[in-house]
């Protein structure tokens, strides 16, 4: 008697790409997750843009409270001279654009910080403004960006 063996298993990428289109043929999308096309819909937006959206609502929050009290600023500027020292007087190209940025003038910075744009959203992935707002106020952005 002869036994019918099943294929030998295929790579893993050939299995995940199988995977996936059966997950397509189902009518689904892999975001963070699997959803439906009526989830898919109703959530225009990628996790990617509410991350930039919840950092500039906290840059802006920072601007806000670096506006009321202009002390606060050196908190972003003593940071990045805690971070050169840590990393044996070297930062990071990221960091590097802030140092002459925290040089201008208040308003410039402000604007920078919080600018709506693709460059606003680079730097802010590398922000050095960390300190700045109360966990309070922290606590309140995340809450109301939560998914």
């Amino acid at each position: 008697m002869t036994m019918s063996r099943s294929p030998a298993p295929s790579a893993a990428a050939e299995r995940m790409r199988r995977y996936r289109r059966r997950k397509r043929a189902a009518g689904l999308k892999l975001e963070r997750r699997w959803v439906s096309g009526e989830m898919r819909l109703a959530a225009s937006w990628s996790n990617h843009r509410l991350l930039e959206a919840r950092s500039l609502a906290l840059h802006c929050l920072a601007a806000a409270s670096i506006e009321r009290r202009p002390e606060l600023l050196e908190i972003a500027r003593r940071n990045l001279a805690n971070w050169r020292r840590a990393r044996g007087g070297a930062l990071p190209p990221a960091l590097q654009e802030w140092e002459p940025i925290l040089c201008r003038p208040w308003p410039e910075i402000a604007a920078i910080m919080t600018a709506p744009t693709e460059e606003g959203a680079r730097l802010r992935q590398s922000s050095p403004f960390a300190g700045v707002l109360t966990p309070a106020q922290r606590r309140r952005v995340y809450e109301a960006f939560r998914a």
